[in-house]
This record gives C-alpha cells, sequence and structure tokens, in this order.
C-alpha cells in the first residue's frame, strides 16, 4: 500500500504546472550571463592565449649536455636563451644580473674583438655559470668571404674569446653563430665535421629594432608560443635588451616555460683540433 502511495506522489509531483505557474516562475528567475564566454563567432586566432601554458612553475630549467647541433632537442615549454656579439661595459653586467635575479643561464657568442677588448668581462660571464661560444672576430658576413678567408674569420675569433677567458682560468664551449645567419653549405659542413657546434635561431626578437621594450616582448612571446619552444636570439650590446629581458623573463615565469642551459658535454678543448688560421685551403664539393 506504502507503494502505491508513493507512486502517486510521484506522479503528482511530474504534472506539467499550469501556464500562469510558468510565467511566474520565469519572471522571477535571476538573469542567465553569459558575458564570460567568448562568441562562437570569433576566430580561434583572436582569442586569448591562456594565462599558463606549461605546467613548470621554476624559470631555470634542465641542463642539456650536446656533442653536436642535431643533439639540442628541446620538449614543449623549453628554451635556451643566446645573447650575440658582446662583451660589452654596461649592457652585458646589466643582463647578468637579470639572469642572476630569475636563476636562469644562458649562451654567450661573442666577438672575439669584443672578448679581446674586455678580457675580464667575458670571465665574468664565464664565472657566473653561462656557456661561452663564439661568433666570428669582426662579425663579418662569411658568405660574402672565400673560403679560406671565412675560416680565417671564424679561427681569428675562437682564438681571441679563448685567450680571454684563459686569463680567467675559464674555458671556451665549441658553440658557434654565424653572424646575421649569413652561411654557406661548405662552411656549415666543415664547422660540423670539426666537431663545433652551430646553434641556429628559432626565435629572433629582433632586439635591435627601434621598438619599445613591451613591443619586443609580445613579439618575442607570440612567436615562442606558436612554437611552443626553441632557441631565442637577443644581443647583449643594446640598452633595449636590458630593459626587455626582465619583461621577457617575467613572462616566461608566468607562463610556465623553463630555460634550459647549454652546455658541452666534453669539457676541456671540446675534442677537436682548433680551426687554423694558417691553414691550407680546405676543399669540398659544396
Amino acid at each position: 500500500m506504502c507503494l502505491v502511495v508513493a507512486g502517486a506522489a510521484l506522479a503528482g509531483c511530474a504534472k506539467p504546472p499550469e501556464p500562469h505557474m510558468v510565467a511566474q516562475q520565469q519572471a522571477n528567475a535571476a538573469p542567465l550571463i553569459t558575458n564570460s564566454i567568448l562568441p562562437a563567432s570569433q576566430p580561434i586566432s583572436q582569442q586569448p592565449m591562456p594565462e599558463q601554458i606549461f605546467s613548470s612553475g621554476n624559470l631555470g630549467g634542465r641542463t642539456l649536455a650536446v656533442a653536436s647541433t642535431t643533439d639540442i632537442i628541446l620538449r614543449p615549454g623549453e628554451v635556451i636563451l643566446t645573447f650575440d656579439d658582446g662583451p660589452r661595459p654596461g649592457k652585458t653586467t646589466e643582463i647578468l644580473a637579470t639572469l642572476r635575479d630569475f636563476g636562469v643561464k644562458a649562451t654567450f657568442l661573442m666577438l672575439g674583438a669584443s672578448a679581446q677588448a674586455h678580457p675580464t668581462l667575458a670571465q665574468q660571464v664565464a664565472a657566473s655559470g653561462h656557456t661561452v661560444g663564439s661568433h666570428t672576430f669582426d662579425h663579418v658576413d662569411l658568405s660574402t668571404l672565400d673560403r679560406q678567408a671565412a675560416l680565417d674569420e671564424i679561427a681569428k675569433g675562437e682564438r681571441a674569446v679563448r685567450l680571454a677567458l684563459a686569463g680567467g682560468g675559464q674555458v671556451l664551449s665549441p658553440f658557434f653563430r654565424f653572424p646575421y645567419l649569413s652561411q654557406t653549405g661548405f662552411l656549415r659542413t666543415n664547422l660540423m665535421q670539426g666537431s663545433m657546434v652551430i646553434l641556429d635561431v628559432d626565435i629572433d626578437s629582433k632586439d635591435y629594432y627601434k621598438d619599445t621594450p613591451e613591443t619586443v616582448v609580445a613579439r618575442t612571446m607570440a612567436r615562442l608560443d606558436a612554437r611552443g619552444s626553441g632557441i631565442i636570439l637577443f644581443h647583449d650590446i643594446h640598452q633595449r635588451t636590458v630593459q626587455t629581458l626582465p619583461l621577457f623573463l617575467a613572462q616566461l615565469q608566468e607562463r610556465g616555460y623553463s630555460v634550459v642551459r647549454l652546455v658541452p658535454k666534453d669539457t676541456g678543448v671540446f675534442g677537436r683540433d682548433v680551426i687554423t688560421a694558417d691553414a691550407p685551403p680546405l676543399r669540398g664539393t659544396l
């Protein structure tokens, strides 16, 4: 009998309400707020990126030891910071301070002429735990030189940076970047066969443009977000870069990226014969 009564009660609750009651309920209901939902018609490219893309909360990431260019494999959310053309007083020192504040390490591709002029500053970079490579002696477009002249320029720059570091007991790493990213197949092949690690660029900050630091950060972050990881190019010779770097690193940290420290596997004179300026012309088909 109880079951019968209960069934009747439930049937009564399921009875459709009277029309006048529905109208009254709709009038008393709170309005539905939908302004937090993006319109369906808005293209995804125009929708804001999430505040944090990756889960890591530590900006200083892992150390990646490599023996060749092909060993540089980054995971999603990882970046390598690189600085070309230094060292330069008043700029490099400020950049070192910012990197220290954020607890990250970078790779500095130094010009031989700059390291030779400022050996103590070059030593300070290495002593701070950053990796130091070379970038020719005088920032020459190597593709405009004949083969031997190009090799001589590379060797001269490498020697000058190595000697500058040696004064402080530090060792040059085998990392190299072509000025203007201008190279030939012959040069790239010969350098890699000599166990030099060529650093290419995935994201160029273009910090040499006369833009505000905020513009540089926005441009660089947009390219990084599109890729998800990569080697980033800055220059430690511009006041603009000094001002940009804290803003950029704060954005990396907020969005969950991590900065990878790049080091060579062999910490000696990188296990290869150093290129010599007086070497006979190399022959090749490239």
